[in-house]
């Protein structure tokens, strides 16, 4: 066990784990993911047994899938609510869109779950916009820091 494991500042992203500079870029990019998964969640929960056809993705699996999105949004946009947003949490969201930019891919490579051709280009164009948003939110991270030079 590494001794930044046993920190408990390390641990808890207490102060010593703040965004400092400018983070304006970063709080915008966070909140505009944090809109647009917000969005796409309460769609599929809205639209679950209606999409289930479009898309060839199923109901229960929409259902699940907005209901995680809703959830995931609204940590996300708390996070973006700080100036000074932790940046282990930062980090968390950045990791956890290009996993997903990741499996979306691959789920639309291999079929999984058999969806129609509607249902694989949403798959693929929400895949380059989550990539968009940690590309954004990585530039960001850059643009905090280097305004403290």
């Amino acid at each position: 066990m590494s001794t930044q494991s046993l920190n408990p500042t390390f641990a808890t992203g207490g102060p010593g784990d703040r965004v400092r500079g400018d983070t304006n870029l970063l709080r915008l990019a966070l909140r505009l993911d944090a809109i647009a998964t917000g969005a796409v969640g309460l769609a599929a929960l809205a639209g679950c047994a209606f999409l289930d056809g479009a898309l060839g993705l199923p109901t229960a699996f929409l259902a699940g899938l907005g209901a995680f999105l809703v959830l995931y949004a609204v940590g996300v946009w708390l996070i973006g609510g700080s100036d000074t947003p932790h940046r282990t949490a930062v980090r968390a969201v950045i990791g956890l869109n290009l996993v997903w930019f990741a499996d979306s891919v691959a789920m639309a490579i291999t079929g999984w779950l058999d969806p129609t051709t509607l249902g694989t280009t949403l798959i693929v164009l929400q895949a380059v916009a989550v990539l968009g948003f940690a590309d954004l939110q990585i530039l960001g991270l850059r643009k905090a820091r280097t305004s403290l030079r």
